[in-house]
């Protein structure tokens, strides 16, 4: 993995880094995390400026995070008018997943970025919703910019040991999705419940 960022960060430099982000917040299986803390690791060893770097990635996390709501937008919603009830989902669903993300809508957009695949659907699901897009943007990017942030920094701390980030990601994702997933459980039950006693 180091040696493939290496190389891309060598021949295509910060645009590499906008590229490899918008891809992998679109979906592509890509370990932006560890990518982040690589970058964050260049800016140590001094091959690339910190300030560059960071408005880069930021760019990349924007970018990506602006097209997956594009697509769910443009494609989302009428795939799943089309196609939903043969899979059950009604409009009842739909209507109740708009209303759930207009709870929490802004929490997950915040945090998502650091739950491994909750970070690719937060845009779909808002855009599917119609989640008005000027308040997308404020919560999306605001989180993308702590996001690309933090890992960076970290990678730039951490220094030579920044590989200490994969390895304790590789082994922890798995119970933050399992964590996430049983809050949102518990969410949705819980406003489920309230809906009916309206």
């Amino acid at each position: 993995m180091a040696h493939h960022v290496q190389s891309l960060i060598e021949h295509y430099g910060y645009l590499g880094i906008i590229v490899i982000l918008i891809g992998g917040i679109v979906g592509l299986p890509l370990p932006d995390e560890v990518f982040l803390t690589y970058v964050g690791y260049s800016v140590y060893i001094e091959s690339l400026e910190h300030i560059p770097a960071l408005v880069s990635a930021m760019i990349g996390a924007v970018g990506g995070i602006t097209l997956s709501y594009y697509i769910g937008y443009r494609f989302g919603l009428p795939l799943l008018q089309k196609y939903g009830p043969k899979i059950h989902i009604t409009e009842q669903k739909i209507d109740f997943t708009k209303q759930l993300f207009t709870k929490i809508g802004p929490t997950l957009l915040l945090i998502g970025y650091f739950i491994p695949g909750v970070r690719h659907l937060t845009a779909y699901i808002a855009a599917i919703n119609n989640y008005p897009y000027r308040k997308f943007a404020f919560f999306a990017y605001t989180g993308a910019f702590i996001w690309t942030f933090t890992f960076i920094t970290l990678g730039r701390m951490l220094g030579e040991k920044w590989r200490f980030v994969g390895y304790y990601l590789s082994h922890c994702s798995i119970y933050l999705i399992l964590l996430f997933g049983l809050v949102m459980l518990i969410v949705y039950y819980l406003f489920k419940k309230r809906n009916i006693r309206k």
